[in-house]
C-alpha cells in the first residue's frame, strides 16, 4: 500500500455522482438489501442510544441527587472512545466488521436489559449503573469504526456519500424520537421501563444486522501481520490533504462547535433566555429538525471539495456567533435550525471525503482516529464551553464556540488558497454566483529572472 501523496489525482475533487441525486437514485439505493437493513439498524440503535442516555442520567439523579455524579456516568459512556478508539480501528481492519457490530450490540443489549430489570425491581445501585455505562462505552468504542467502515462495503464509491446522508437522516430522526419517548416513559412508568424499551430497540437493531448477506459485502484486503497499526494510519493521514484537513477542521468543530447541549443549557438558564427545561427541549428539537434537513440536502450534492468543507466550517461558526450575539429570541431559534443544517452538511462532507480518500485496507484505522477526534473533541469541549458559560456568561460561550471553528476555517482556507493559487472573484452582475473562488491570474514572467520548472507533485485544486 502506497503511503505517498504525489499523484495529483489523489487530491482532486471527488465526484460522487454524475449528476444531482434524484428521488429515483434514493429509491434505487434502498433496493440494496444490506443498505436497507443498515438504515433500519441505525434508526433503532439511535432511538436506543438517546433513550438510554436520558434514562440513565435520570436514574443516577434519582439515586444520588448529585449532578456531578450524573456527569461521571456520561464520562464512562464516552471515555472508552478516547482510550480505545485507535485500537478499535486496528480491530475493524483485521476482523469482520459485521461480526464486531453484532457482538458489541449484543453486549449493549445484555447490559441494558440487566439494568432495566434491576431498576424495575427496585434493586439497582449506583455501581450497577456505572458498570453498565462503562461496558456500554467500551462496546460503543469498538463498534463505531467497524460500523463506519462497513458502509463502504455495502455501496460503491459513487453512492457512498448519498448512503451516509441517508444514514445520518435515520440517526437524527431517531434522535428526535428517542428523547421524547424516554421522557414520556420516565414520567409515566419510571426510568427502568425506559431503559428496558431502549434494550428492545437495540434488539431490533441486532436483528437487522443478523439478516445481512455477507456474500453481498465488498471484500476488504486485510493488512498482513506486522504490517503496522495506528502509526501506518497516521502516516497515511499526513500524506493526503483530503484526509488531513477535514480531520483538522473536525477537531475544532467537535471541540468548540459541537457543544450544543451546553450552549442550549446556558440559553435556557436564567442568565440566557430563561426558558427552562421546555426551552431546552425546544432547542434540541429544532437542531435535530435542521440536522435532518441538512442530511437530506447533502444527499443531493454533486461533489465534495476541500474548499467547500472549509467554507461550511466557517458558515457554521458564523451561525453560532449570530445565534448567541443577536439578542432577539426569534433570531436565536432560526439560528438553531441553521446550526443543524450546516452541522450535518459539514459533518457528512468531511466524513465522505475521509472515507472516499482512504484505501479500504486502512479505512477502519483512519475512521477510528476520526471518531477519536470527534468524540474526544466533544468531551473536552463540553468542559471548556461549560466553564466559559458559567464564568463569563452565555454570550461569551457562543462567541468562543463559533469563533474557534471560524478561525480554523479561515486559516485552512488561506493555506489551500496559497497552495493552489486561488483567489476570490466578485461579480455583482450574476446574482447566482456573486462570490466565487477561482484560479489567480498568472503573472507575466520577468525576462531578467530565469524560469523555474514547476513541482510535478503539486496537488490539484481542492
Amino acid at each position: 500500500m502506497s503511503i505517498g501523496g504525489s499523484d495529483p489525482a489523489l487530491t482532486a475533487p471527488i465526484p460522487i455522482q454524475p449528476g444531482r441525486t434524484s428521488t429515483r437514485d434514493i429509491v434505487a439505493i434502498f433496493r440494496v438489501r444490506n443498505f436497507k437493513l443498515l438504515v433500519t439498524s441505525i434508526f433503532f440503535a439511535s432511538i436506543a442510544l438517546w433513550m438510554t442516555r436520558i434514562a440513565v442520567d435520570w436514574l443516577v439523579l434519582e439515586l444520588t441527587g448529585n449532578l456531578a455524579l450524573v456527569g461521571l456516568a456520561v464520562t464512562l459512556q464516552f471515555g472508552p472512545t478516547l482510550l480505545l478508539g485507535a485500537f478499535a480501528g486496528v480491530v475493524a481492519d483485521r476482523f469482520s466488521r459485521r461480526a464486531i457490530v453484532l457482538l458489541m450490540q449484543s453486549v449493549v443489549f445484555c447490559g441494558g436489559a440487566t439494568l432495566a430489570v434491576l431498576a424495575i425491581l427496585g434493586a439497582v445501585e449506583l455501581w450497577h449503573v456505572y458498570l453498565v455505562a462503562a461496558v456500554s462505552g467500551v462496546a460503543g468504542a469498538l463498534e463505531g469504526p467497524a460500523r463506519s467502515a462497513l458502509i463502504g462495503q455495502i455501496v460503491d464509491a459513487p453512492r457512498l456519500r448519498t448512503a451516509m446522508s441517508l444514514n445520518a437522516s435515520a440517526f437524527h430522526i431517531g434522535g428526535l424520537i428517542g428523547p421524547a419517548v424516554s421522557g414520556i416513559l420516565i414520567g409515566v412508568v419510571g426510568s427502568g421501563w425506559s431503559i428496558g424499551a431502549a434494550a428492545l430497540a437495540t434488539l431490533v437493531s441486532i436483528l437487522a444486522f443478523s439478516l445481512f448477506r455477507s456474500r453481498d459485502l465488498s471484500p476488504v484486503v486485510r493488512p498482513a501481520e506486522g504490517a503496522g497499526g495506528v502509526r501506518v494510519a497516521l502516516r497515511y493521514i499526513r500524506s493526503k490533504p483530503t484526509i488531513l484537513w477535514p480531520m483538522v477542521l473536525i477537531a475544532f468543530v467537535a471541540t468548540f462547535g459541537m457543544t450544543l447541549p451546553v450552549l442550549f443549557t446556558a440559553a435556557a438558564g436564567d442568565r440566557g433566555f430563561d426558558t427552562g427545561s421546555a426551552g431546552y427541549g425546544l432547542y434540541t428539537s429544532l437542531a435535530a429538525v435542521g440536522a435532518v434537513a441538512g442530511a437530506i440536502a447533502s444527499a443531493r450534492r454533486r461533489s465534495v471539495r476541500l474548499r467547500s468543507i472549509a467554507l461550511l466550517t466557517g458558515a457554521y461558526g458564523v451561525a453560532i456567533l449570530l445565534a448567541g450575539v443577536v439578542p432577539v429570541y426569534g433570531v436565536f431559534l432560526a439560528g438553531i435550525v441553521a446550526l443543524g443544517v450546516l452541522r450535518l452538511l459539514f459533518a457528512i462532507g468531511a466524513e465522505s471525503m475521509v472515507q472516499l480518500s482512504t484505501n479500504p485496507s486502512v479505512r477502519g484505522r483512519v475512521m477510528a482516529i476520526y471518531l477519536v477526534l470527534l468524540m474526544g473533541g466533544q468531551a473536552a469541549g463540553g468542559v471548556i464551553i461549560g466553564w466559559v458559560a458559567e464564568v463569563l456568561g452565555m454570550t461569551v460561550a457562543f462567541v468562543v464556540a463559533g469563533g474557534m471553528p471560524l478561525l480554523a476555517a479561515i486559516v485552512v482556507a488561506i493555506i489551500l488558497a496559497r497552495r493552489h493559487q486561488l483567489t476570490i472573484s466578485v461579480n455583482l452582475s450574476d446574482f447566482r454566483r456573486v462570490v466565487r473562488i477561482v484560479k489567480r491570474p498568472r503573472q507575466p514572467k520577468s525576462l531578467s529572472v530565469p524560469s523555474q520548472s514547476s513541482d510535478s507533485s503539486t496537488d490539484s485544486a481542492p
